[in-house]
């Protein structure tokens, strides 16, 4: 019998990467890192991984981690990128994403290489208001970010929970000089008034991927990495994008096994009961 279901379409026109995650099987748990170089590290850390290229530099990988299979796919630089990968991805099938990235935070108490878990984000990305009025919220998913806040803390990582900001800009949207000491007025007050605010970190691709999630119906959350105190100027990794990594794949496997227990009591909504396992 020929096959007259509907195929997805790629987004940007680029079907090699589309038949490229039709190939690998791409599972319906993804991890989101924006650095291609990152999927090779994640994979270190499943078993039976496999990764392949992808064209314009993307990555990705699936594979098993706690006996759950789970997948992962680079998103690059910014919320445009990852505009277009989530919505492949969407097309193929996938239902929850977890983004594992790194940030700056803004709390002088939150050391290099700490892990925050980003429940929600401003919407500072330059993407998100073509689908959305400034006011449409960016909030991860209550699912994820208690299989984050389980993972994260499996790790013995104290825990960092709260509103980030995703910025358009790496330099002067985030109050960082520019080009020959270059400021920007509007870059200095972001940073003043999101301090201020109390939020926890910025980085670049929060917002796009909670509020792309929320509108069409699909689970996100963010974990990311502390790799600059923008408080006290010390930068550095220090192990923590690993821990990332492994955090976000944690939650990846402990949603895969809640939805099995919900699913098989009858249920499309977790409950504190399906999480117990």
């Amino acid at each position: 019998m020929t096959d007259t279901s509907p195929k997805p379409t790629a987004t940007s026109g680029d079907m090699k990467r589309l038949l490229a995650l039709e190939a690998l099987d791409m599972p319906k748990y993804v991890l989101m890192p924006g650095d291609p170089e990152r999927i090779d590290l994640m994979a270190s850390q499943w078993k039976d991984a496999r990764v392949i290229q992808l064209p314009r530099g993307y990555r990705a990988a699936s594979g098993t981690f706690d006996g759950q299979r789970i997948g992962a796919i680079s998103t690059s630089i910014g919320a445009p990128s990852l505009e277009l990968v989530f919505t492949d991805m969407a097309r193929l099938g996938v239902h929850t994403y977890l983004r594992v990235g790194t940030c700056g935070t803004l709390r002088e108490d939150i050391a290099t290489n700490s892990l925050i878990i980003n429940d929600s984000a401003v919407r500072l990305d330059g993407t998100t208001n073509f689908y959305a009025r400034a006011e449409y919220p960016a909030t991860a998913s209550h699912e994820v970010t208690i299989a984050l806040c389980e993972a994260v803390q499996s790790l013995g990582e104290p825990l960092h929970v709260g509103t980030g900001c995703t910025s358009g800009s790496f330099l002067a949207g985030q109050g960082r000089p520019g080009l020959n000491n270059f400021l920007s007025a509007e870059g200095e007050r972001i940073f003043a008034e999101m301090t201020q605010l109390g939020v926890l970190n910025f980085e670049m691709e929060t917002s796009s991927l909670l509020t792309l999630a929320r509108i069409f119906g699909f689970r996100a959350g963010a974990v990311v990495s502390v790799i600059a105190n923008r408080i006290t100027g010390v930068w550095g990794d220090e192990g923590g994008i690993e821990k990332a990594c492994l955090a976000g794949a944690g939650a990846l496997a402990r949603l895969s096994r809640w939805d099995a227990a919900a699913a098989a009591a009858g249920r499309k909504v977790l409950t504190l009961s399906d999480m117990k396992c």
